[in-house]
């Protein structure tokens, strides 16, 4: 409309509220990952095991239906947190190939195509971006890891009893803080590697060597030098040292497990300096 005439008048409509404006990028997101046939079809495939451990579980609370097929059931069926930390070692597989495939795709397309000041010159701050991306992956990883590890757990609840939930509660916070500490992790590392490398083929490639390259480097600097601290270089077996102590379980990976949670809190240190460094409203071209 022609300005002179001052027909305009400034909105008055209810405004979003700060706290959730960084919900936009998610949202816009889930909506462009949805697409993918692939993606759909490996999400539901993450499911096959917790369905598989339903079964377990059932038949662990009800063997006299394996006793009636003459199988010797005597302490072959347990449920106890030995089963939930192998829950959490499969899970966090499939987790860590689903971030391989999505977390490429979160910030570099931003930086490829400019996009990044038209987002921070809004009211918009670089940690609501960075919370907004991540919130991507630790939605879609929590449907995976701990949201059906504590199904599991209140399934056995209501098989075994009070007497056994009330025991073993502690089972379903060690879960939930083993798997909430590997979301993050993962989280964390997808974002920054996605924001230093723009081709999202390489971005993925490179979440996956990190894992591999790591164990592998680890692997030769145990053999090397003789010690167990090489070890720290592979991010599965940290993890693993941590879900055992959550889980009351001797880990098996020769190093402590306060070496494991620091080298945790280093690895998620270093990938926020690395995002806090590439994810700026403006960016130096040599």
């Amino acid at each position: 409309m022609a300005v002179y005439k001052r027909t305009y008048a400034a909105y008055e409509g209810a405004l979003t509220p700060a706290w959730s404006r960084f919900l936009i990028l998610p949202r816009y997101s889930f909506a462009r990952l949805w697409q993918s046939k692939f993606l759909v079809m490996f999400f539901m495939a993450c499911f096959f095991y917790p369905l598989g451990c339903i079964g377990y579980i059932y038949l662990a609370n009800n063997l006299s239906i394996l006793s009636s097929f003459g199988f010797p059931v005597g302490q072959f069926l347990k449920v106890d947190a030995s089963l939930f930390l192998y829950f959490c070692w499969v899970q966090a597989a499939f987790t860590y190939l689903l971030t391989a495939f999505i977390g490429p795709s979160l910030v570099s397309p931003d930086l490829v195509n400019g996009a990044m000041p038209l987002y921070l010159c809004r009211p918009f701050s670089r940690a609501e971006y960075i919370a907004g991306k991540m919130s991507v992956l630790v939605f879609l990883l929590s449907l995976v890891t701990w949201v059906p590890g504590l199904i599991l757990f209140v399934i056995q609840g209501s098989l075994a009893g009070w007497e056994w939930t009330k025991a073993n509660l502690w089972i379903a916070g060690s879960l939930f803080i083993g798997m909430a500490v590997w979301i993050l992790v993962l989280s964390l590392l997808a974002l920054a590697l996605s924001a230093w490398i723009k081709w999202k083929i390489a971005a993925g490639g490179l979440v996956l060597g990190v894992f591999f390259a790591g164990a592998g480097f680890g692997t030769a600097l145990n053999n090397v030098m003789r010690t167990k601290y090489g070890t720290l270089l592979n991010l599965t077996e940290v993890m693993y040292t941590v879900w055992s102590k959550l889980f009351r379980l001797t880990p098996d990976t020769g190093i402590s497990v306060e070496a494991a949670w620091i080298c945790l809190g280093v690895v998620c240190a270093v990938c926020l300096w690395l995002l806090a460094r590439r994810v700026r409203a403006f960016e130096v071209v040599k």
